[in-house]
């Protein structure tokens, strides 16, 4: 524990802190009338504290299940008046629930103590105190709340969504027989492959940039203040990260200060550095005792891989009873708002209500009070989009797929079968002082509707082809991961490709029928939205760890996996594909050379000529996990 002085000095400027809560309501006076907070330090086995909000139901008649979060992003607000909005959502029923509700600053952020890492790598030969990991802070922490928080009935629930997702499975693996269930919500998993900083090596700029310049500044001391943004020059976002230049300048706007922004540059592979920090090749680790419920958003633009790999991972490592849901949501949009629809594309449901109550809270009852029944719960629980509907399955992908090939087209066809002929390609230039957006709008922050958006704008730029089938005779349902397979060549030694798949409305499709709909909302006659799209950087199509340049002219093929899908295209719509060679600001450009772009100069990027074939000889193809 802290020296007392220190203590009692910590209390008072707390208890000094203005009002941080929300304003009081029926609930939140609910809340603190049947509530006691209580602040407390808990000591790390290696003598760290760290700093921890807990919230004791009154009520003593009988024993209490914990729910814990981890999280770098504060247990605001700091001081034993000052509880946290836990009513605003469906949280609420945990507390009409009488659950015990922590949460914890993890180490090194904001009043905990110790030295902060980014996806602290999960350490499995622990021999001394001084070894620690976030599981061990996990198990050190568990261990200290069954046995001294009153009224706790000794099971332990763990969850949070995006980096707390990844403390969650920390929590997973930290093997504390108290802890009886899990559930990472969009976990961050892999920053290199697959989440918010890196889609198959290619570097997310404008989040990481967005979210480094603030949140990786160092926090020397304990505090309950949060760090200062970046000053923007301008609200215009493309404008912006266009006009800095190469990713130097990007350094040099960061400062010196921000550790984890001089590692991402100095790893720009798949290298030992970034594999440690990949939780899959341990979940073999989750005990059989711990559930999962891995949960993530079919359109959550930062973690959607970390989702699906994370099931996967626990699914073929560990022996436990882990459960999957995918719902149409963008990050974390299960925890807020209904889950009716995503930017102009509506569900025809209040998705995210009917996740919490049948699905979430039915899962933490079971494990954690004895109450209710689990076989609601199936193994796969997934929203189908298209159709708009839950489907309940006994695994994911279902068993009754069919990997079948949609080729690209002349003239911009795309059919079933191959293409006939020969030396048949689609040409563009990718110019990288031009590079596509990823929206149409001029915005300031990264939307999380683009994953839906309608792609029209994209369509009708000459350096993005469009191939596209006729209308649809009949329903055809996705579910399971894609493939894009192309035949490419190009005029230089590197390029990005990125190929979205598309649903193409019918050109007098109206939601009229949907509540909450008008039609002064948005134009959906002809919508192109986005089911998914993803991005390979050319010089891994081979290897994210060992980079390889092309060779100029010479047809290659560049082949990668895109994060699964659930939805159903509808009798009378179209399945287009659209390839590409940037997607700006959201990835960063390419110089379209084979040098290192982390160190690179505004004079080394250059057009590149790049051919998408598609004759018998070398035809593209992307693979779809068609249900039959």
């Amino acid at each position: 524990m802290l020296h007392m002085n220190y203590q009692k000095l910590l209390v008072l400027l707390l208890l000094a802190l203005p009002f941080a809560g929300d304003a009081q309501n029926e609930d939140s006076a609910w809340f603190r009338n049947h509530y006691i907070k209580q602040e407390q330090y808990i000591r790390m086995r290696d003598g760290v504290n760290l700093f921890t909000s807990i919230y004791i139901p009154v009520d003593d008649k009988e024993k209490h299940p914990i729910l814990l979060t981890r999280t770098p992003y504060s247990c605001a607000p700091y001081g034993t008046n000052e509880y946290k909005s836990y009513w605003s959502n469906y949280y609420k029923e945990y507390l009409k629930a009488g659950y015990i509700m922590v949460t914890q600053d993890v180490r090194g952020r904001w009043m905990s103590e110790g030295t902060f890492t980014d996806v602290r790598p999960y350490n499995p030969n622990k021999k001394t105190n001084n070894d620690i990991d976030e599981a061990s802070d996990t198990y050190d922490t568990v261990d200290w709340l069954v046995k001294n928080v009153n009224g706790s009935n000794g099971n332990v629930g763990i969850f949070g969504i995006s980096y707390p997702g990844f403390y969650s499975t920390m929590g997973a693996l930290s093997k504390h027989p108290a802890v009886k269930a899990v559930s990472p919500q969009a976990p961050v998993t892999d920053w290199f492959v697959g989440d918010d900083f890196h889609h198959n090596g290619a570097f997310c700029l404008m989040d990481a940039f967005n979210f480094y310049s603030s949140f990786g500044k160092p926090r020397p001391v304990p505090t309950t203040k949060g760090p200062e943004g970046f000053n923007w020059p301008t609200q215009d976002a493309y404008d912006f990260y266009l006009r800095t230049g190469a990713l130097p300048d990007f350094a040099a706007l960061m400062g010196d200060s921000i550790a984890f922004w001089k590692d991402l540059y100095a790893h720009p592979n798949y290298d030992s550095w970034w594999q440690a920090r990949n939780p899959r090749p341990h979940t073999g680790n989750i005990s059989d005792s711990t559930a999962t419920l891995v949960v993530g958003g079919l359109f959550d633009a930062e973690d959607c891989f970390g989702a699906w790999s994370t099931y996967q991972a626990i699914e073929s490592k560990a022996h436990n009873n882990n459960k999957l849901v995918m719902g149409p949501w963008f990050h974390g949009q299960w925890a807020r708002g209904n889950g009716a629809n995503l930017g102009n594309v509506q569900f025809g449901s209040k998705t995210s209500e009917w996740y919490a109550a049948n699905l979430e809270i039915p899962f933490f009852n079971y494990y954690l009070k004895g109450q209710g029944r689990i076989d609601g719960v199936k193994e796969a629980n997934i929203f189908f989009t298209g159709e708009n509907s839950w489907k309940q399955l006994p695994q994911w992908p279902p068993s009754n797929i069919q990997n079948n090939s949609l080729y690209l087209q002349p003239k911009g066809g795309l059919q079933w079968s191959k293409p006939a002929g020969g030396n048949a390609f689609s040409e563009y230039i990718s110019d990288p002082s031009k590079p596509v957006p990823y929206t149409e709008d001029i915005l300031f922050k990264r939307t999380r509707e683009y994953m839906t958006d309608d792609q029209r704008f994209a369509a009708r730029r000459p350096d993005v082809l469009v191939f596209t089938t006729s209308a649809l005779t009949e329903d055809v349902t996705l579910a399971g991961p894609l493939t894009a397979d192309l035949q490419v060549s190009i005029s230089t030694t590197d390029a990005d490709f990125v190929v979205k798949l598309i649903d193409v409305f019918p050109d007098d499709f109206t939601y009229n029928n949907q509540p909450g709909y008008s039609p002064e909302n948005y134009i959906m006659n002809g919508y192109q939205m986005l089911v998914r799209g993803e991005i390979m950087r050319g010089r891994y199509r081979n290897s994210l760890s060992k980079p390889e340049a092309f060779t100029p002219g010479k047809v290659t093929n560049v082949k990668y996996t895109l994060p699964d899908v659930a939805h159903t295209f509808k009798k009378g719509h179209r399945i287009m594909v659209q390839v590409q060679s940037s997607w700006f600001p959201i990835m960063d450009r390419n110089p379209q050379q084979f040098i290192d772009i982390y160190h690179c100069k505004d004079a080394d990027f250059k057009k590149a000529s790049i051919k998408i074939y598609h004759d018998a000889a070398h035809p593209s193809r992307i693979i779809l996990p068609v249900v039959k």
